[in-house]
């Protein structure tokens, strides 16, 4: 749990009480690889922090994965929208790798957040952070050519190229396998 109290209080000071509390509404977790951690349709209720390992949060389309998202050691994860609105959620979650996990429910996150108000500010500044780089991803991908976007992701987060397999990550570029193997030749080409 220190990785996520680190987390956590590099958002807003929260005091060791505070902790204390909130702490045992989390539940530690492991997941193999191929596990779902939600299923298309399904409401999601629970807010997920990776300790260790790597998932893909993806759409159906048609019979085709669209991949949204990686996450990884130190993210904090689930399908926001599905878990605000308590809506069905439209995307899966699928461990890509054996990972362990922390995860809380809403309900419990909300009696933290009414006793905690350090925890009111952590989630605040976090879902503002999160919006941000929704924003920055949706802008890039926008405006950015597909060679851009996949350098992009190299010098951001290499480590997704020796975790994830490449039909994923030209699937989260907005690319066939095929197009993503002509990028990476044209590249080691120059």
């Amino acid at each position: 749990m220190l990785a996520l109290k680190n987390k956590i209080l590099s958002y807003s000071k929260v005091s060791n009480e505070e902790f204390e509390f909130a702490f045992q509404y989390y539940k530690q977790e492991r997941i193999k690889k191929g596990d779902l951690l939600i299923k298309q349709g399904d409401v999601a209720d629970t807010l997920y922090f990776m300790q260790k390992g790597c998932v893909v949060f993806y759409a159906l389309i048609n019979g085709e994965e669209k991949v949204i998202e990686f996450f990884t050691e130190n993210d904090i994860f689930g399908d926001f929208h599905s878990y605000l609105r308590e809506l069905p959620s439209n995307g899966l979650i699928r461990a890509v790798e054996d990972s362990a996990i922390i995860s809380i429910k809403k309900s419990d996150f909300e009696q933290i957040l009414q006793k905690c108000h350090a925890f009111e500010h952590f989630g605040r500044k976090f879902l503002e952070e999160r919006l941000l780089t929704v924003l920055i991803n949706f802008q890039n991908n926008a405006v950015l050519s597909n060679e851009e976007r996949y350098l992009r992701l190299i010098r951001k987060r290499p480590m997704l190229f020796q975790r994830v397999p490449q039909y994923l990550i030209a699937s989260y570029l907005g690319l066939t396998a095929v197009g993503l193997s002509k990028i990476r030749k044209r590249l080691s080409e120059k």
